[in-house]
């Protein structure tokens, strides 16, 4: 069950991901070095700096709060189970992560670098060049991040770790994957053929299912919707 949750979050992310990763440049490399530079090197990082991970199929984010720490919001149902912060405080596993995410409860905790890049690459302040608003000073930014530290609520698309970040970099909530995803999901709404298509799987139903008001009324209200909604 909770591989099958999890394979239908990443399909949930990764239209997203394919279209915020178009819009941001790759980083510039030396060509007289060809090795990437140092990924833990936390002594280039200053503190306010959002450091961004990428995943495979999504982006996470954090705020550097100085001495090798940084604060991000992950969604985590132990806060829920339990009130013993060394027990809380151990990295989060995929299925804390998984049932985080099913019962929209998160928290913004405070990791060493390491542990929030778990082995990525981090990237600097990437998201300024796409931000509509500059950045405040730095330790503005991290004094937010501070301030919000602990249990949160959690929604996938409107509270996530980059509405945390814009908040406490930018003074505005706001997440490029989600407003990616929407839009993503309007042109696939506004499609003719997924209307055709969702108007042959009615029928498809009606036919193995019977005619009755559990299958009829779905049958004919899911296409009229798509219609009128494209």
């Amino acid at each position: 069950m909770l591989d099958t949750l999890t394979f239908l979050l990443e399909r949930l992310f990764l239209l997203a991901h394919i279209k915020l990763s178009s819009l941001l440049p790759p980083p510039a490399r030396d060509t007289a070095d060809p090795q990437p530079p140092p990924r833990f090197d936390s002594v280039r990082f200053q503190r306010g700096d959002l450091l961004e991970v990428p995943r495979t199929l999504f982006t996470h984010f954090g705020i550097y709060l100085g001495e090798n720490r940084v604060a991000h919001l992950i969604p985590d149902i132990l806060p829920v189970l339990t009130s013993d912060l060394q027990q809380i405080q151990q990295m989060v596993t995929n299925t804390r992560l998984l049932l985080g995410v099913l019962s929209k409860r998160a928290s913004v905790r405070v990791d060493s670098v390491e542990d929030f890049a778990y082995g990525a690459v981090i990237l600097q302040n990437a998201m300024d060049r796409a931000a509509a608003r500059s950045p405040l000073a730095g330790e503005e930014v991290a004094r937010r991040a501070e301030q919000l530290v602990g249990a949160v609520s959690y929604s996938l698309l409107w509270n996530n770790c980059e509405h945390f970040v814009t908040h406490c970099r930018y003074g505005s909530a706001q997440s490029l994957q989600t407003q990616q995803f929407c839009e993503g999901l309007k042109s696939l709404i506004r499609d003719q053929r997924v209307v055709v298509l969702a108007a042959v799987l009615g029928l498809l139903s009606m036919v193995c299912l019977g005619v009755s008001s559990s299958t009829a009324l779905p049958s004919l209200l899911i296409p009229f919707t798509l219609w009128m909604a494209s």
